[in-house]
């Protein structure tokens, strides 16, 4: 689309790769930031020069004045996107989010950007027992993670009242699929338990199994930022979920990794971990009147999708 150039922070993350890969693959001009703290070089050496690839930490305003130049569109992924993690160092989880965020939403405002769109988190809710988790309700986050996630949310906002910069924060349920790392101490639990249930190891289960989540696979999210990018509509620091908005439990999902890989493993089960939500499910409705947002990918199809990659 001649008239559009995106900027994807965290270009070299696990969701940022897929945005610029379908970015490009619809023959968007595209820049990438990434300081690979988190990113990995790996994911996106295939697609390597063909987009403008900037390196360096948004923390730094001459990068995010650079990354920002010309472009119409930010998407913006980077972040250190884990909870554990934030508990173990909730310094550098403050500054991968918020002041990172800060930065660019400033860069992106003198660039003239026509619209930010921002991975936020269904951390924000924390433990609510309502489900499902619908953007009415009152924040209550439980880690630095799902704090620092919420001030970005603040922050876009503000940006859209003060300046007029059109912002938009997709909140995240789970987000899975190819090119997840599997091997980080804090990866997320697909990829984890498929990888280990391949090598004939035994997951690890923190609490009883029966917690639950929405589980998200990465192309439902890749569509839903677009549609925000592109929404006529103005957004003005709107929060929207952004999931399928159903939910499955731990247990549950054990039993149909066993199913899809013909195995027959049994999870270890050890104590519950800080910070960690007991339910999450979304409520999809306001992305379904505001972007026109259906999940294009079911969960189970999405799971299968996962294990075909991770067995390759």
């Amino acid at each position: 689309m001649a008239d559009e150039r995106f900027l994807v922070t965290g270009c070299a993350g696990f969701i940022g790769s897929h945005i610029v890969r379908k970015l490009l693959s619809d023959g968007v001009d595209v820049v990438g930031v990434d300081d690979f703290s988190t990113g990995k070089e790996e994911n996106i050496a295939d697609i390597a020069g063909q987009f403008k690839l900037v390196r360096g930490t948004l923390c730094d305003m001459d990068i995010a004045k650079a990354a920002c130049d010309g472009v119409t569109h930010v998407i913006h992924q980077a972040s250190i996107p884990s909870v554990p993690r934030s508990v173990d160092d909730p310094l550098a989880s403050l500054h991968s989010s918020v002041t990172a965020t800060v930065t660019l939403l400033m860069a992106a405002r003198d660039a003239k950007v026509k619209r930010v769109v921002q991975a936020a988190s269904s951390s924000a809710y924390g433990d609510t027992e309502t489900l499902p988790k619908v953007e009415s309700m009152l924040p209550k986050p439980l880690s630095p993670y799902a704090v620092a996630k919420l001030t970005q949310e603040y922050y876009a906002s503000s940006f859209s009242t003060c300046y007029g910069l059109d912002t938009v924060s997709l909140r995240y349920f789970n987000v899975f699929g190819p090119r997840q790392d599997p091997k980080s101490e804090y990866a997320a639990v697909i990829p984890k338990f498929i990888t280990m249930i391949l090598k004939g190891e035994t997951p690890t289960i923190f609490g009883d199994g029966e917690q639950s989540r929405d589980f998200t696979y990465i192309d439902n999210v890749v569509a839903g930022n677009l549609l925000a990018a592109r929404c006529p509509k103005q957004l003005k620091g709107e929060v929207i979920n952004l999931a399928v908005g159903d939910r499955i439990s731990l247990n549950d999902l054990v039993k149909l990794l066993n199913k899809i890989l013909g195995t027959n493993v049994s999870a270890n089960y050890a104590p519950e971990r800080a910070g960690d939500v007991k339910h999450s499910q979304a409520g999809v409705q306001k992305a379904t009147d505001l972007l026109d947002f259906k999940p294009v990918v079911k969960f189970e199809e999405g799971l299968r999708r996962t294990v075909e990659y991770y067995r390759g």
